[in-house]
């Protein structure tokens, strides 16, 4: 299922955040929208929810205009992963997960053995089946992230939104999220992600946008937008961009810690 993001534009009253934003993500696409603090990545991703709706320009998914979409319609196209959740009450992970088939219960209604199924069906998919019965915030941050993402599946939107889903996890954790969620993409889904981590970018997303004053800076494969040059634009810092393991992999570095005399294998 592709997003098409065409010329959007947004302001809080005289405030600028957005400005004529246009990117497309294919079907089974992974892209990673990379840019610092305030550049309007949240903004983005509310307007693509329909939690704004007061933008210039379109946002479409599979053809339709979001704009015209009821928030229970919006609900099977599009699931938001946020990167920290904490509800007040500790609900089991297995309710946390059955809380996705939401838009398929009537107003009265209550989820059926048919929604119970699919719940069960999410948490085998991330791994994470043996937690069903613990509660939610008695377990670790990497393994909630993974109850998020699994109550993403059983909403069945085929377009994943994660807002910078591993920016409070430890390394381990970090890499087990990003490994589940690029293997949605070789399932059918599509991920927009947001990312402050230029190495995360380039190692697992398809394509990446650079964003910078609320507009684009670049756009392309990571390997044509994690570069040195643009790096140290889109940061305003003195970056070293390094390649490794026949450039698989990509690093940034301050130049300031690297000695005056040491070669490095730099792209620029």
């Amino acid at each position: 299922m592709s997003i098409e993001v065409q010329a959007l534009s947004f302001a809080y009253g005289e405030q600028q955040v957005l400005r004529d934003v246009s990117f497309t993500a294919e079907t089974g696409q992974f892209l990673s929208v990379l840019g610092p603090n305030g550049v309007g990545k949240s903004t983005l991703f509310r307007c693509i929810l329909g939690l704004l709706r007061g933008y210039r320009g379109s946002i479409r998914v599979n053809g339709a205009d979001t704009r015209h979409l009821k928030a229970a319609q919006l609900a099977k196209l599009i699931a938001y992963i946020p990167q920290s959740h904490y509800p007040s009450f500790n609900y089991s992970v297995f309710d946390m997960v059955l809380m996705g088939t939401t838009a398929k219960v009537s107003f009265l209604g209550g989820p059926k053995a048919q929604q119970r199924r699919e719940a069960e069906e999410a948490l085998d998919r991330v791994g994470i089946a043996h937690l069903a019965d613990k509660g939610y915030t008695n377990i670790s941050g990497g393994e909630r992230q993974l109850v998020l993402i699994a109550r993403a599946l059983a909403q069945d939107a085929k377009v994943l939104i994660l807002d910078e889903p591993t920016a409070n996890l430890d390394y381990g954790n970090q890499l087990r999220v990003m490994e589940q969620v690029r293997t949605l993409t070789e399932s059918g889904y599509t991920v927009i992600q947001s990312t402050h981590n230029p190495e995360q970018a380039f190692l697992f997303s398809h394509s990446v946008v650079a964003m910078k004053g609320g507009g684009i800076l670049a756009m392309g494969s990571p390997s044509q937008v994690v570069t040195e040059e643009l790096m140290e634009e889109l940061y305003g810092a003195d970056i070293r961009v390094c390649s490794l393991f026949a450039d698989k992999v990509r690093v940034c570095i301050p130049k300031s810690v690297i000695p005056r005399q040491a070669e490095s294998p730099e792209i620029s």
